[in-house]
């Protein structure tokens, strides 16, 4: 269609497996970079990146969502390989899940903050408290014993 016009945005959440502190201080920017690179790759924006040791925040502009799937994959695939390649000391992976939620225009700015924000956030709520709240949030149906595996 010649005259076809398509944005959205998704913020993205996941955690490392078992909920390990590996992302740390001194490679967090690097990645946030790299998983920028990937989404790129994609004809995708990251719009901000963020999170704390055990999970990561990502809000993502795409101009169409049609391989959604192939770029969760991608960015979870890559990331860890170059995780693994950068900071050897452990094997690292993330999560095998992950949550998508999608954000209108209009609510960019206060998402991008939220995401800013988690190390002031996390120090009263833990991650599976934010996931659930989330989730809670946007009326998604999940079974409590195996959201946060």
């Amino acid at each position: 269609m010649a005259h076809s016009f398509r944005a959205h945005y998704f913020h993205l959440v996941w955690s490392t497996r078992n909920r390990e502190p590996f992302i740390i201080e001194e490679i967090r920017c690097l990645l946030y970079a790299y998983i920028g690179g990937v989404i790129k790759n994609h004809n995708g924006k990251l719009l901000e990146a963020g999170g704390m040791p055990d999970h990561i925040h990502l809000l993502v502009g795409l101009k169409s969502p049609d391989d959604f799937s192939k770029l969760i994959r991608d960015i979870k695939t890559s990331s860890s390989l170059w995780i693994n390649k950068n900071a050897p000391e452990k094997h690292f992976a993330w999560q095998d899940g992950y949550g998508s939620f999608s954000v209108s225009y209009s609510s960019l700015d206060k998402v991008k903050l939220y995401i800013k924000n988690q190390e002031h956030h996390h120090k009263t709520s833990s991650f599976d408290k934010e996931y659930l709240q989330l989730l809670n949030l946007h009326n998604i149906d999940f079974d409590s014993r195996f959201v946060l595996g």
